[in-house]
């Protein structure tokens, strides 16, 4: 099996779409598919359940991910350290964002790399679906996220930057063209809803009730940004964000609307306790040097 195909087999069975898969490597959904079929074919069994709608593992599938993955990881953590050595670096820290304005913060990667030359620093970005998943298989060693987190394995640290929130409405939608939205008007609409992500870290982003007591309603779940704003283009939902996503992803079908009885929200830092390292406690450590923007 070559490389290549491994990446396929392992990435659409995290996605468990073919579609995403392909957008995420880059390549057509076809050569997606043949890939699988190639595999299935030298094994002898399908390895996925497929049909109009949903894509699953089968029992060998299943087992084939299980043997492949640390496998595959291995590989890549073998070329890593090689292309690090031919830098003369030890190590790199990989950071998973969950917010899109990584550029906002170059001063904390800047200040990092200026401060430990001997270590590489890589920005990845983390999906806010299973956000804590990366963390917890070692695919990032620091997690920028909205907060707060509480879960046992993870450790919070300091704070980066805290922002106001705007509404997403599509241009035709009625609250389009106000100057501002709050809270209570969420009652009347529905907004997006990831799955699967923490209870309590949805509702510090947008709230289950309004101040009235009225339900917000959430939509069928969904699973990256890019489905959230094809509902609200097409009318069929609001959204909350943070202001800083009206910047990156200003688009013409969108209008924004401050919303002036919201807090604003913090992102900071999380980390698996077992996994801290010097350079976790570095990066944190010029953080709190520099402060919150």
């Amino acid at each position: 099996m070559e490389l290549r195909d491994i990446e396929i087999f392992l990435t659409l069975a995290e996605l468990l779409h073919f579609g995403r898969t392909a957008e995420r490597l880059l390549v057509s959904v076809a050569r997606v598919s043949q890939a699988i079929k190639k595999q299935e074919r030298g094994i002898g069994a399908e390895l996925f359940y497929r049909d109009s709608r949903n894509v699953r593992l089968t029992p060998a599938g299943e087992q084939l991910r299980r043997d492949l993955a640390p496998i595959y990881r291995g590989l890549q953590e073998s070329m890593e350290r090689a292309r690090l050595a031919a830098q003369g670096k030890t190590g790199e820290l990989r950071i998973g964002m969950i917010p899109a304005n990584a550029h906002d913060l170059r001063r904390y990667w800047e200040a990092f790399r200026s401060r430990h030359p001997q270590w590489g620093l890589r920005l990845r970005h983390a999906p806010f679906v299973e956000p804590f998943a990366g963390l917890r298989r070692g695919e990032v060693d620091l997690l920028v996220t909205w907060l707060p987190v509480h879960e046992p394995d993870l450790i919070v640290g300091p704070t980066m930057f805290a922002e106001r929130r705007v509404l997403a409405v599509s241009v035709d939608h009625e609250l389009a063209g106000r100057t501002s939205a709050s809270v209570e008007m969420l009652g009347d609409f529905q907004v997006a809803r990831g799955k699967p992500i923490p209870d309590y870290w949805a509702e510090s982003y947008t709230p289950w009730h309004t101040p009235r007591g009225n339900v917000i309603e959430r939509s069928a779940e969904i699973e990256n940004v890019d489905d959230i704003f094809t509902l609200i283009s097409a009318g069929e939902i609001v959204n909350v964000f943070p202001v800083h996503v009206s910047r990156y992803w200003n688009r013409p079908d969108m209008d924004w609307l401050p919303i002036d009885d919201m807090a604003a929200l913090d992102y900071g830092l999380v980390w698996r306790g077992e996994a801290e390292n010097d350079m976790i406690r570095a990066f944190a450590q010029v953080v709190r040097d520099l402060g919150a923007l």
